[in-house]
């Protein structure tokens, strides 16, 4: 079993993106509301990849992959940021954080578990 966290402030999203996930029977998936439930999900669960919302509030994207990457714990675990800003400079500025990829909002639910198994 593939396990997948899902990282987004909105609630909205989150639910899109885990009934998505779900549909694939290889995937197992939570979500996390905020960067500080994130980096206390990825150690206490260890998913196989993160999908990183880069604008939340309180703790960005970028940090929560910073803080990830400072623990030996949950440094090796591949994080794929969700963002509506993907355009071409943005996508190679976010990959330079140690990124494996990204992934531009709005996403499409139908293709999001393909995309996802791309990264793996």
């Amino acid at each position: 079993m593939t396990r997948i966290l899902y990282v987004d402030d909105e609630p909205d999203i989150r639910e899109i993106a885990e009934l998505s996930l779900s549909l694939d029977p290889h995937f197992e998936v939570r979500t996390a509301e905020s960067g500080p439930q994130a980096i206390e999900l990825a150690n206490d669960w260890r998913p196989s990849l993160i999908l990183l919302d880069v604008m939340m509030p309180g703790m960005d994207g970028p940090e929560v992959l910073d803080r990830l990457r400072s623990d030996p714990l949950t440094a090796a675990i591949p994080v794929v940021f969700v963002t509506a800003r993907a355009q071409r400079s943005e996508i190679q500025n976010f990959r330079t954080l140690d990124a494996i990829g990204v992934i531009a909002k709005p996403f499409d639910p139908i293709t999001l578990a393909a995309q996802v198994r791309a990264f793996l």
